[in-house]
């Protein structure tokens, strides 16, 4: 199996019950999954999106986070997520939306 270039993880908020109940699953986070994956698509990157459990950034969600980068990105909508990719393709990591 080829290594894609990048690992994007999208926090879903689910705990160890399996449970939804954090603010990236509240606000939109699931919805974020889908959207990431048409545009990767749409720009050919070499990218696996996964969704994740809490990733302990809540006041600032919803948050992704890209690898091999190590790029933390928080209060990520539709938006954001045009930004974060063409920061990317330029190999660089868009400030406006980094925790830093």
């Amino acid at each position: 199996m080829d290594k894609p270039d990048y690992h994007i993880f999208v926090c879903n908020s689910f705990r160890m019950s399996g449970e939804p109940q954090g603010i990236c699953n509240k606000k939109g986070g699931p919805a974020l999954l889908q959207y990431i994956e048409e545009e990767v698509l749409d720009r050919g990157l070499d990218a696996m999106i996964s969704a994740t459990g809490c990733l302990k950034v809540c006041d600032r969600g919803p948050a992704i986070v890209i690898y091999p980068q190590n790029y933390w990105y928080g209060n990520v909508d539709e938006e954001a997520v045009d930004a974060i990719l063409d920061a990317l393709e330029d190999g660089e990591e868009c400030e406006e939306y980094l925790i830093t």
